[in-house]
């Protein structure tokens, strides 16, 4: 099987994740700064499709105006001579010593008014190349006490910016969306939206709720002991998955950005199969940490491995569905009738009440006696996926 990725496959990488440094809060970089036109070609020619960028990764903070086009300048050239493309961009609101107490959620109004021009500077940028997502993560959106923080007032900061972005998106007609990334701690202690669930909540109270979606995270939802791929399929159900990041996790713990498919192996088989199964359209993107431990062969190793990872998980859950052992487990299991509405056409409480066969003739005993399965149809995934 060739498992070499191409453009087709819509993939693409965070222009911080290959110029990852290797820092961590015990060690200083293990690796030189990587220049993001190199990062284009390099990605480029391991098939990958797209690059993301956060402003300061692509500007470093403080260049001036005049310097500023010409790192612009440089990228779009390396983006058409590859032929690469921009599919999302986001905004820094988490490295300045300045958003230490947050960004759209400061306790400082005027650090609020800031990350607003900031973000809405590189919205411009974002739309002038294409990109058609724009993920906002709150990182330092949260608190580590509980006076330091009014919740409620910070989740109106936090509704005020999101209704003004996108103001100004609408206004501007860039025809961008807004993927909220939740995550429930690090670096701050405890960090508001922290679940899918919680973005989803959020995201209703917003004026323009259409203009928004979600992009989870693998490591930020098992870092709360959540189920990914239920996540994303709750983001799914509710039209909200515009956006994903993909990347590996072991359990609960620090967010450890391994590449895809490290970690949780079983959890990246059914985010593969739900993606591929589902109807997503989107990118699939690689946010991960290539390990301090490599050098910069071993970063394009890396990056390589979490496509060639998909791509071998791509492979086993299309055989998984295609096998006829596997569709007589499911009906065993009886997935068809979970797709089946539980009342009839029409059906109203008093007809439900009036059927008797739905209770009063209901032997709960004999179902109960009934087995589902799921053992043979669970054992028969991990045969595929182990490529027995």
């Amino acid at each position: 099987m060739n498992y070499e990725p191409t453009p087709e496959d819509r993939f693409s990488f965070g222009l911080w994740t290959v110029g990852w440094l290797g820092r961590d809060p015990f060690g200083e970089a293990t690796r030189a700064p990587l220049d993001p036109v190199e990062a284009v070609h390099r990605l480029a020619e391991l098939g990958a499709w797209g690059i993301t960028f956060h402003d300061d990764d692509l500007i470093p903070h403080g260049t001036p105006s005049s310097g500023r086009e010409a790192h612009v300048n440089r990228f779009r050239q390396a983006l058409e001579a590859t032929g690469m493309t921009v599919p999302m961009a986001t905004t820094n609101l988490f490295s300045h010593p300045v958003f230490k107490d947050g960004a759209f959620t400061a306790n400082d109004r005027d650090v609020r008014r800031y990350a607003l021009r900031k973000t809405m500077r590189n919205i411009d940028l974002a739309a002038e190349l294409g990109a058609r997502t724009y993920v906002a993560w709150g990182g330092r959106e949260g608190a580590e006490s509980g006076a330091a923080k009014d919740i409620r007032a910070a989740l109106d900061r936090m509704k005020e910016a999101f209704d003004l972005l996108a103001e100004y998106v609408t206004e501007q007609g860039y025809g961008l969306r807004f993927a909220i990334e939740p995550k429930p701690n690090e670096p701050r202690g405890d960090i508001l939206l922290p679940t899918v669930g919680h973005a989803l909540a959020f995201i209703d109270r917003l004026e323009r709720p259409e203009l928004f979606g979600v992009n989870p995270e693998v490591g930020h939802e098992q870092m709360a002991g959540l189920n990914y791929p239920h996540g994303i399929a709750q983001a799914m159900w509710s039209g909200k998955l515009i956006h994903l990041d993909l990347n590996g996790q072991s359990g609960i713990k620090y967010d450890q950005d391994l590449r895809f498919g490290a970690g949780d192996l079983r959890a990246a088989f059914w985010t593969v199969d739900l993606l591929e199964g589902g109807g997503y359209e989107g990118p699939r993107h690689f946010d991960f940490k290539p390990p301090r431990t490599e050098d910069y062969s071993g970063v394009w190793a890396s990056a390589a491995g979490c496509m060639r990872n998909y791509l071998i998980l791509r492979e086993r859950a299309a055989a998984f569905r295609a096998d006829p052992a596997v569709q007589e487990a499911l009906r065993e299991s009886r997935l068809d009738q979970l797709a089946r509405p539980t009342l009839e056409p029409g059906e109203t409480p008093g007809r439900l009440l009036a059927d008797r066969s739905a209770f009063e003739d209901f032997d709960a005993d004999e179902a109960a006696g009934r087995g589902m399965a799921f053992e043979r149809l669970d054992q028969l995934a991990m045969d595929h996926l182990l490529g027995a």
